[in-house]
């Protein structure tokens, strides 16, 4: 069974800068961990190894320093990493990351099974997974819960979805995106991180994918941000108490005054 794990390296903080020229974010300078939500992706693949066999690859798109999320997906049971780096990649939005990440995929070569977060913390989007099995013409299931069989041919899944949860079988090969109710994930061990220290990485650059260079980064993604802004939290204002009938016809009163006062009424 030879499974494709996708994971993202993101920014270990929620007070996320973004560059005003570019639209992108700025990662310089903020630690950074693996995205939380493909840690459960990560488990779910090394438990499917550990019970049919195979090997697991951990992938993920970034700068050089993203080295190091992968060598903890190989400290966790991870058996091979690859890194897609180059500066041509830079400021790719979702579709573009989706069009270069199938692209090192058809790469790697045949596989069973592509595993990835329901979404990154970062973007929040939930669009990659997706984008990836439509430029791989796979099968896609999104927000899975819960695997309920694999064989050699298919593989049946339970998923999330807003009624509660939705039966699904499909052949192989497939891609998933997960969420946290499908495992739970283990910390790596002190031979793991031996593993994951001693571990050469597999580096793939532009030139090593047969890609459309427009397609790809800032200047080949479709979507742009085109204006940031931030949010302003008003911390002051009037507290009017409504207690008894006089004090419920004042606050309505100076409700009213208030409205009238912006024009909203």
């Amino acid at each position: 069974m030879d499974i494709i794990v996708l994971i993202k390296q993101v920014p270990e903080t929620s007070d996320v800068k973004m560059d005003k020229d570019t639209g992108t974010m700025i990662r310089e300078g903020v630690a950074s961990v693996i995205n939380p939500l493909d840690l459960y992706a990560i488990e779910t693949g090394i438990m499917l190894k550990e019970q049919h066999g195979g090997c697991v690859t951990v992938c993920t798109m970034g700068p050089p320093a993203a080295a190091k999320a992968l060598k903890e997906a190989i400290a966790m049971g991870c058996d091979e990493g690859v890194l897609i780096t180059d500066k041509k990649f830079a400021g790719a939005d979702t579709w573009a990351t989706s069009y270069t990440l199938a692209a090192a995929i058809k790469q790697l070569g045949e596989f069973d099974l592509i595993l990835a977060g329901e979404r990154a913390t970062d973007g929040d989007t939930g669009q990659v997974g997706p984008g990836i099995a439509a430029w791989l013409n796979v099968p896609l299931a999104t927000y899975v819960s819960k695997i309920e069989s694999l064989s050699a041919d298919s593989i049946i899944i339970e998923r999330l979805v807003e009624e509660g949860y939705q039966g699904l079988q499909l052949p192989l090969p497939a891609l998933l995106t997960v969420v946290k109710e499908v495992s739970t994930p283990r910390l790596p061990t002190l031979r793991g991180k031996k593993k994951a220290r001693a571990y050469t990485l597999r580096a793939m650059s532009a030139s090593d994918l047969a890609v459309d260079e427009a397609k790809i980064g800032l200047k080949g993604s479709p979507t742009k941000v085109v204006k940031i802004g931030y949010p302003k939290v008003t911390r002051g204002g009037v507290v009017v108490k409504a207690a008894g009938e006089q004090g419920l016809s004042n606050a309505v009163d100076s409700l009213l005054e208030f409205l009238q006062e912006k024009k909203l009424v």
